[in-house]
């Protein structure tokens, strides 16, 4: 005998937690907290990322330091150190922007973009997250201060740290922004490669802003890791010994068509550049599947 009795089904009530400030804030900690934990647990990066600035302070420093004379404590590990912790900081910021594409690839972003937080607080957590860790990184070689003729100054230390931070946000933007539409690593590495060599060959990093030729002058100019070298190396030559001609070889600072640009302009500069890269990397982030 045919019977209408039908399986009654029961839904359980879903409640999606409400989309509140404090709710986008835990959710910049939580992100910025698991690019730490990445970045500590994994010793290898972590060597591997300080050998290159040491090479380059060490060796290429005391190698190439009989070319270039200088004066009392004055030399060319002296000058080339402040590039050195830009170059630190560079390399590890846009390494931490890169792990966007490893966590698509491995199938962790998706799960991240369907979770209940804003795709701004995601965007916001990878690039605090990257800029911290480049700015430990960079702390680790201002260890060597030393052994480069750099004073141990407390002020000039603080200084330093919060311009390797401030560099560190808009190198981590800036990755952020390449790393937002890349899907494989292997392509980001390629593209990271490109940008990161000009950027940082043309930062005068390795060698003083004057006295170059015309095509050369512009391209550092326009290139925006330089104002974030400038003012590292203003710093350190504020807080050393040495003659008022040396100052002025080693560190001539950035001019356009004759005019001297300010530090503060140079870091507003680079502050500037750092918001409009990462209000672009929101933007992307929210087209992004």
């Amino acid at each position: 005998m045919a019977t209408d009795l039908q399986p009654v089904i029961e839904t359980a009530p879903v409640r999606v937690a409400r989309h509140t400030l404090g709710h986008d804030l835990g959710a910049i900690k939580i992100v910025l907290h698991r690019e730490l934990l990445r970045f500590f647990y994994d010793r290898t990066r972590m060597i591997s990322q300080l050998v290159q600035p040491v090479l380059y302070l060490l060796v290429l420093g005391t190698g190439l330091g009989s070319l270039v004379s200088g004066g009392g404590n004055v030399n060319l590990k002296t000058f080339i150190f402040p590039g050195v912790i830009a170059m630190s900081v560079l390399f590890t910021g846009m390494f931490s922007a890169g792990s966007i594409v490893w966590d698509r690839e491995f199938g962790f972003l998706r799960e991240m973009l369907v979770a209940p937080v804003s795709r701004t607080s995601i965007v916001v957590g990878k690039v605090l997250g990257g800029a911290v860790v480049a700015t430990a990184q960079g702390v680790v070689i201002l260890a060597l201060a030393g052994l480069a003729g750099v004073p141990y100054d407390p002020v000039m230390l603080v200084l330093l740290v919060f311009l390797m931070f401030v560099g560190a946000f808009t190198i981590t933007a800036f990755g952020v922004v390449l790393a937002a539409r890349i899907k494989r690593m292997q392509s980001f590495f390629g593209v990271m490669q490109m940008a990161m060599m000009p950027m940082m060959f043309l930062s005068g990093a390795l060698f003083p802003l004057s006295g170059l030729p015309g095509w050369l002058s512009l391209l550092t100019r326009i290139n925006p890791l330089t104002y974030a070298v400038d003012p590292l190396r203003h710093v350190v030559f504020t807080h050393i010994h040495a003659s008022a001609r040396l100052k002025a070889r080693f560190n001539p600072g950035v001019t356009w068509f004759g005019w001297h640009v300010p530090i503060l302009l140079e870091v507003a500069l680079v502050i500037v550049l750092g918001a409009g890269l990462l209000a672009v990397a929101i933007a992307q982030f929210r087209r992004t599947d």
